[in-house]
């Protein structure tokens, strides 16, 4: 199809493309749409496996370090409470408002990601965070404590947002499984090494609870900012045609941004609620966001419920009870380790569905393990009693991790497969509401538990996490009608290298006379990106 220059204007951003209208009637655009070509090494799906590999490392690791920060101080509450000369409950707090900055956050730096790129978010809210940790480590009176873990959690959860559509810009779909199931290791093993390593690091002090914070998050913002590239295609893109646009003197080069002629104030706005049309008006999204939920919360009261069981049940200390997380930490581990297999059974899958299956797929490890909870949860009930062996509410969190790491990794590969374009605010959304109960269940895990008896306060989240089994469940009978008639779910393969023009140079040097393929389907992608909030 042929097309048309535009002529050359003033230096700025590119005008807004001119529709013309020829003797045929037809309408006709003055554009140059940049995308990625077939095989385009600018695309960080075409980088090295072993670069990819690195990227998804560093990301998974800076997971692990923002779950280890937000547990690591339950492992000493009471010294804070003493130094301060205040309640258990308020000493408590730091915990709750770090959790409810894991909801907030997201809500800001998954939109914001998707107009300035991923980079940019993970370098300056780490550096926030690393800042933040000094006067919680000299803090002294408890209001600095809360204050500042409230701005260390807003930080902080913009790594956890951000990794869903890191990964989705690194990998197809195809080969996601594996990466995603490392990411999804790390919020949860985390938590599990955070009370074991300050049970016996608060022997040094509470403070030392942060230092060790302040040199893991300050290691992993050094990595994440000064080796890992921009990953966000829209962003490279964007770079890319303004590249052209200067090396050229053209104007009319434009990237899938560059579409949109809002003001930026209008598109902010537009994004900034988008997790929010998410979670609200998409049944997927909500769902899945309460099955989540109740997943977070359970991981979040079992750091009040092992000092209940085990050092008032048990006499245990801090650092024996810390030593309970293990079986929890190991279960997740396995359950990472076996990814691979899920993966392959998915290639299969794939290759059913001639490399196009349908998102509901990814329930299938969810559907399985999706039993491994509440089975846990009866063992560790029912074995809690003081007089009984240590090793039944132990070994108890062997299969609840295990089934953790399996079903949060089919929830993101699901909601990233069902809303790949806008995967960050997918998960932002689930974020949002799952971390504002996992910070509630913290104000009163002990309060249910000394009313309700250890074994039914136990018994009752058991059942809770069998009524949660018929989610998955219901998804892979509707799942696929329900986005049918969804307005923001991918309806595409993104992908498809026959899908892509050749319009964009691969190499840093342009060469003006290259063939320009006015391509409908890459534009219609590029608009349904920034005109469906």
């Amino acid at each position: 199809m042929a097309t048309t220059q535009a002529a050359p204007t003033a230096a700025g951003a590119p005008q807004p493309p001119k529709e013309k209208i020829p003797e045929g009637g037809e309408i006709q655009q003055d554009y140059k749409l940049v995308t990625f070509a077939e095989g385009d090494p600018g695309n960080p799906k075409n980088w090295s496996k072993g670069y990819k590999w690195y990227c998804t490392m560093v990301v998974a690791i800076t997971c692990f370090v923002v779950a280890f920060c937000s547990s690591v101080i339950t492992a000493d509450v009471d010294s804070v409470a003493h130094e301060f000369g205040i309640s258990h409950e308020a000493a408590l707090l730091p915990i709750t408002v770090f959790v409810v900055g894991f909801g907030v956050g997201p809500m800001v730096f998954a939109p914001l990601s998707e107009v300035y790129g991923r980079q940019i978010i993970y370098a300056t809210t780490l550096l926030l965070a690393v800042v933040f940790i000094i006067p919680c480590a000299v803090s002294k009176n408890i209001g600095t404590l809360i204050v500042c873990r409230l701005i260390d959690g807003i930080a902080f959860s913009a790594p956890m947002t951000l990794v869903g559509g890191t990964l989705a810009d690194l990998w197809r779909n195809e080969e996601r499984g594996v990466p995603m199931a490392a990411f999804s290791a790390a919020p949860f093993i985390g938590p599990a090494i955070g009370p074991l390593v300050g049970g016996w690091l608060c022997l040094a002090g509470w403070r030392w609870l942060y230092w060790i914070q302040l040199i893991l998050a300050f290691v992993v913002w050094v990595l994440i900012s000064f080796t890992v590239k921009e990953t966000y295609a829209p962003t490279i893109l964007g770079r890319r045609a303004a590249k052209l646009r200067k090396q050229t003197g053209d104007n009319s080069y434009v990237s899938e941004g560059d579409l949109d002629q809002r003001p930026f104030s209008e598109r902010m706005s537009v994004f900034l609620i988008r997790p929010f049309q998410l979670l609200f008006r998409e049944l997927i999204v909500l769902l899945i966001s309460l099955y989540m939920s109740v997943l977070y919360g359970l991981l979040y009261m079992f750091f009040v419920a092992y000092p209940v069981v085990f050092e008032g049940g048990k006499g245990y200390s801090h650092g024996q009870t810390g030593l309970m997380f293990i079986p929890l930490a190991v279960g997740v581990i396995c359950s990472a380790l076996c990814a691979p297999l899920v993966n392959k059974h998915y290639l299969t899958q794939v290759q059913k569905y001639n490399g196009k299956p349908p998102a509901e797929i990814r329930l299938i490890p969810m559907m399985v393990s999706c039993w491994f909870i509440p089975i846990g949860l009866f063992i560790f009930a029912w074995t809690s009693y003081p007089r009984l062996i240590w090793v039944g509410p132990c070994l108890a969190g062997f299969p609840i991790g295990f089934g953790f790491i399996f079903l949060y990794n089919s929830a993101n590969n699901y909601l990233v497969d069902s809303y790949q374009h806008q995967a960050a605010s997918a998960l932002a959304a689930k974020t949002f509401i799952r971390s504002f109960w996992g910070a509630g269940t913290v104000l009163f895990t002990e309060q249910m538990y000394h009313r309700m008896g250890d074994q039914w306060a136990s018994t009752f989240l058991a059942f809770l996490g069998l009524l949660c089994c018929l989610i998955p469940f219901g998804f892979w009978k509707f799942g696929a009608r329900i986005r049918q008639r969804s307005k923001y779910a991918f309806g595409g393969d993104d992908e498809d290298g026959s899908q892509t023009s050749d319009l964009e140079n691969q190499k840093d040097v342009v060469d003006p006379n290259a063939p320009l393929v006015h391509d409908s389907l890459a534009l219609e992608r590029a608009r349904s990106y920034v005109s469906n909030p």
